[in-house]
């Protein structure tokens, strides 16, 4: 503005100073990222480096861009989670496409609030949308956003499944709340097998339903939910009066990436009219392989569909999925607009299409589509596909090694890109409290090491190292030098009192 006096920096950046600015920027991500390799996989940030940053008073006068860039270099980028690097194996989180790196950047130059409205995030995220209805089977007048992850879409997926079950009752949920079911009313109830997520008790206690009303369905040995075992579950509980809300499914679960067996839990579901939801969130994209389009080709099948595009197909957080098959009950869960008054947009107007606002919980919503609309068109399926073929391909390898080797186990069987295993020392015997404390301590040693990182879960109550590779950078060298490193610490433990 012209006359202005100031201290602070100037808001608006001119287009050479962007240009150069951003030329750093780059210079930074590629150096980071070329880095990777040859980098420690983690490193804890310093107790005294922690500390000074949470002590460190509120700024008052303003640094250059270039002062910022140098404390990001010498403060933040040593320190990652580690994702990034083709040694790392933990939990579900992949490194970065750079396709979405940069798209990233883009959309947040664009800086819009996807509510709604007729401008062109809008219109992304309903391609993209259509894209993923395509992928797994749903009907094209379902419904869909893009969210934070699993955990949105859980909690938004059962409102809806909810929203309806109360209805079907008489009850309208969203004015009484609760109270309806007061008074000797009959209890909602929502199924979930054991090694289902823990993000789907979170909803269903901030959905009011309460964790006692969320049933645990068996599982066999091979970690899968059993459908008899649901039926009679679901008999028993429609035959006293209560209201049965929803079953969750899952495709790939968390500790094992075991598919429940989706066909015949959509058969159960069915036949006892209750609405399934599926919790794809890690596994949901390897149906573009040839090995698991068979055994996914049921999310076709669900009412709704939880799948984390920032997982398996490497799109930078956050970017999530849920899908709706009953478009018209995703939309009177939330709709804050009367029905008298919907209107389904002008499409050459300002509104555009119905807004998205009108199909979940946030208002404000940022433009998470681009970057996986980018990626989408980048790999599309035939480079998906084989990007995640070479992830199993790794998982399998790794999974053959532990097996050739004495003195380890491989939990069995072994599914989508997930292997967990443990080292049984002979000196330990039959101890099992033993073995998970040696197995502990190892897992420690290993992600302290920074030659590589796993994660850890019990299984059958016993601990096992968690190897889950999300990871196209990573290569069968790779693999054996934290397979080696695994060895060798556990040679070294081995030899400690």
């Amino acid at each position: 503005m012209e006359g202005r006096k100031s201290a602070a920096p100037e808001f608006a950046w001119s287009a050479e100073e962007v240009k150069r600015v951003g030329y750093k920027v780059v210079d930074l991500m590629a150096d980071y990222l070329a880095q990777l390799p040859s980098r420690p996989v983690f490193q804890p940030v310093p107790a005294e480096h922690g500390e000074a940053l949470i002590s460190s008073p509120l700024p008052r006068a303003g640094e250059s861009i270039d002062e910022i860039l140098d404390r990001f270099a010498k403060t933040i980028a040593p320190y990652p989670f580690g994702n990034g690097s083709p040694k790392f194996y933990g939990w579900v989180n992949s490194p970065p496409a750079v396709v979405g790196v940069m798209a990233e950047a883009l959309a947040a130059a664009m800086n819009p609030s996807v509510a709604g409205g007729n401008h062109a995030a809008v219109w992304v995220e309903r391609q993209v949308l259509e894209w993923f209805k395509q992928l797994v089977g749903f009907p094209s007048d379902s419904m869909g956003l893009l969210v934070s992850g699993a955990s949105a879409a859980a909690i938004t997926a059962l409102n809806v499944a909810r929203y309806r079950a109360c209805s079907a009752r008489g009850w309208n949920v969203r004015a009484t709340g609760l109270d309806a079911m007061s008074a000797g009313r009959p209890k909602l109830l929502i199924y979930k097998g054991v090694e289902g997520h823990a993000c789907h008790q979170r909803a269903v206690e901030l959905l009011g339903i309460g964790s006692e009303n969320l049933r645990l369905v068996p599982t066999g040995d091979d970690l899968r939910l059993q459908p008899d075992t649901l039926d009679k579950m679901l008999a028993e509980d429609i035959a006293a009066g209560h209201v049965v809300v929803a079953v969750i499914a899952s495709a790939g679960t968390v500790n094992t990436g075991a598919i429940d067996p989706l066909d015949a839990i959509a058969d159960v579901c069915a036949r006892h009219r209750v609405w399934l939801h599926v919790d794809a969130a890690y596994g949901g994209p390897a149906i573009m392989t040839e090995r698991y389009a068979e055994p996914l080709a049921p999310l076709a099948r669900a009412d709704s569909i939880a799948l984390d595009p920032h997982k398996w197909m490497y799109v930078p957080v956050d970017a999530g999925l849920v899908l709706v098959k009953d478009a018209v009950a995703m939309r009177d869960a939330f709709s804050l607009v009367p029905p008298y008054l919907r209107t389904d947009g002008n499409m050459r107007g300002v509104q555009g299409p119905t807004w998205f606002s009108e199909y979940g919980a946030e208002q404000t919503r940022p433009f998470r589509a681009l970057k996986v609309w980018a990626a989408l068109r980048y790999f599309a399926t035939d480079g998906y596909r084989e990007l995640i073929e070479h992830d199993i391909k790794l998982a399998e390898h790794l999974a053959e090694r532990v097996r050739r080797t004495a003195g380890y186990e491989v939990w069995e069987p072994t599914s989508l890109s997930i292997v967990c295993f443990r080292a049984v020392p002979p000196e330990l015997g039959d101890r099992d409290e033993a073995i998970d404390a040696f197995n502990k301590r190892l897992l420690e040693d290993l992600q302290l090491s920074g030659d590589g990182f796993m994660s850890g879960t019990v299984l059958n109550q016993r601990f096992w190292l968690r190897a889950c590779i999300v990871n196209p950078i990573a290569s069968t060298s790779d693999v054996d030098a934290v397979f080696d490193t695994v060895c060798a610490t556990a040679s070294r433990l081995n030899g400690e009192p």
